[in-house]
């Protein structure tokens, strides 16, 4: 039996919790939940035991692998504690938000000899799967160019996130873009350039970036523009925008993930995504397909990523891009760690 702790009891943590229960041969056996207002219905909610701090869980559960699901910037601490334990990790991207958070979790993860699986879900996305593949098969050509949109609607910073202001458009959302982009392409970052607006969100009082926009060149010459929005109007057809398009030498892939060609009329039209509603009584959708992944192959003892150094690639990407919007120029990204 492979035994699971989940830290971080919010959507995240429960999604979690949902995802991975009446999976054969594994067992979540406790939350982990320092704030008492979300820690309060967490145990009826899940059927789950609550604790208040990820030392407790470690100490008293003694999972085989552990869950991060606390906020972005909260990382750290919780990773490199069950890392150095000797634990394997799901930990929610980006793996950190600073260089040197990322840096330390990356150690910690190698020292504790366990696996680390960093959350960028996209990749079990039916789309952008079957665009991958169609890529590794030769298709459409090698990587030319390619880009990304992926935008919230206000409701995402000004009521789903406590913490927006602790996170941006680029934190947010970006690591998921510039993975599937690195993914896509198989080559290295090297340069980025980008370039932020700011005071929409800030006049609601939440003091972070509204949109970024980011030009990623690689190893190879090749490369991607990003974007990524927190600013959508709350009536768009969905809280998410996302769409990608890969240019290669004898073809191209366009993919529009959210638009799953069902509407619902009422005052206005509203798009629905399919993949959201249980089916069987079983959660569906990328998160939960790479969750349960993740924790049959540690079950089976095969351990599978994007790994930690991934998550590592993905950090210094962001980091340097956030560098670039503020200070107006490019960075290099074999020299924007100092």
């Amino acid at each position: 039996m492979l035994d699971i702790g989940i830290v971080g009891g919010g959507i995240r943590g429960r999604m979690y919790a949902g995802a991975l229960r009446g999976l054969d041969g594994v067992r979540v056996v406790a939350v982990a939940e320092p704030a008492a207002s979300v820690a309060g219905p967490l145990g009826g909610d899940t059927g789950l035991p609550v604790v208040s701090s990820h030392t407790e869980l470690l100490e008293r559960y003694d999972p085989d692998a552990v869950v991060v699901a606390t906020p972005d910037f909260a990382h750290r601490q919780v990773a490199c504690d069950a890392a150095a334990a000797g634990r394997h990790l799901l930990v929610e991207k980006p793996l950190a938000t600073t260089l040197a958070d990322a840096q330390a979790i990356v150690a910690a993860v190698r020292t504790g000899g366990g696996s680390c699986l960093v959350g960028f879900e996209n990749r079990w996305n039916p789309h952008v799967r079957s665009a991958w593949r169609s890529i590794q098969a030769g298709t459409v050509g090698a990587h030319v160019t390619s880009s990304a949109t992926l935008s919230n609607s206000w409701f995402v910073p000004t009521r789903m996130l406590s913490w927006a202001a602790k996170s941006s458009p680029a934190w947010f959302l970006m690591p998921h873009t510039v993975d599937m982009l690195t993914w896509f392409s198989g080559a290295t970052p090297q340069r980025v350039c980008a370039v932020a607006s700011r005071g929409q969100l800030a006049r609601r009082g939440i003091d972070t970036e509204d949109v970024v926009h980011a030009l990623i060149t690689y190893t190879d010459g090749t490369t991607s523009a990003l974007t990524s929005a927190w600013t959508l109007p709350d009536g768009s057809p969905s809280i998410v925008d996302f769409r990608f398009h890969y240019v290669g030498t004898t073809g191209a892939i366009t993919g529009t993930p959210i638009e799953q060609g069902l509407d619902v009329v009422t005052d206005r039209v509203r798009t629905q995504q399919t993949l959201i509603d249980p089916i069987g009584g079983s959660p569906v959708g990328a998160p939960v397909w790479m969750a349960r992944e993740w924790a049959a192959a540690l079950r089976d003892g095969h351990p599978i990523g994007p790994g930690a150094d991934v998550g590592l690639q993905v950090t210094r990407v962001i980091c340097a891009l956030e560098r670039s919007f503020r200070t107006g120029q490019p960075v290099d990204l074999q020299v924007s760690d100092g």
